[in-house]
C-alpha cells in the first residue's frame, strides 16, 4: 500500500476528514471522525506505517498472526496497533483494520452524532 493508498483509504470513510494538529509534527496525519482520531501516519516517512485502533483481544490475536503489527507506538498499547506496510500484509487486511478502527471511533460517537452518519 502506498501512502497515496492509505490516505484513500481512510478518506473514504464516512466523513472522515485528514488533519495535522501537532505543531512538533507537521508531518504526521491524522484521520478523523468528528474530532476523533482513527488512524495516524506520517506519509512521508519510509518505511510507510499507519497506526489503528483496535479492540483490545483483537489487537493481541493480529499482533501474534503478523510479524508487521506491534503495539501502538506512543499511544495505549491496549487499543491502538501500528502497522508496518511492507508488503507482508495484504492491501485487504490492512482497508478491514482502518475500517476497524474508524468503526471503533464511531461507536463512541453521541447517538444523534452516530445516526447523521448513518450508523445506529
Amino acid at each position: 500500500m502506498t501512502p497515496e493508498e492509505l490516505r484513500a483509504c481512510c478518506l473514504e470513510q464516512n466523513g472522515a476528514w485528514e488533519d495535522f494538529p501537532f505543531p512538533g509534527n507537521p508531518g504526521l496525519s491524522t484521520f478523523k471522525i468528528k474530532e476523533k482520531i482513527f488512524a495516524f501516519s506520517a506519509l512521508d516517512e519510509a518505511p510507510l506505517r499507519v497506526s489503528l485502533k483496535c479492540d483490545p483481544e483483537i489487537a493481541v490475536r493480529l499482533r501474534e498472526s503478523y510479524p508487521a503489527v506491534r503495539p501502538g507506538w506512543h499511544l495505549n498499547k491496549r487499543h491502538w496497533n501500528t502497522v508496518l506496510l511492507d508488503g507482508s500484509l495484504p492491501d485487504r487486511t490492512v482497508r478491514e483494520m482502518i475500517e476497524d478502527s474508524y468503526d471503533l471511533v464511531v461507536a463512541g460517537l453521541p447517538r444523534w452524532e452516530r445516526l447523521r452518519l448513518g450508523q445506529s
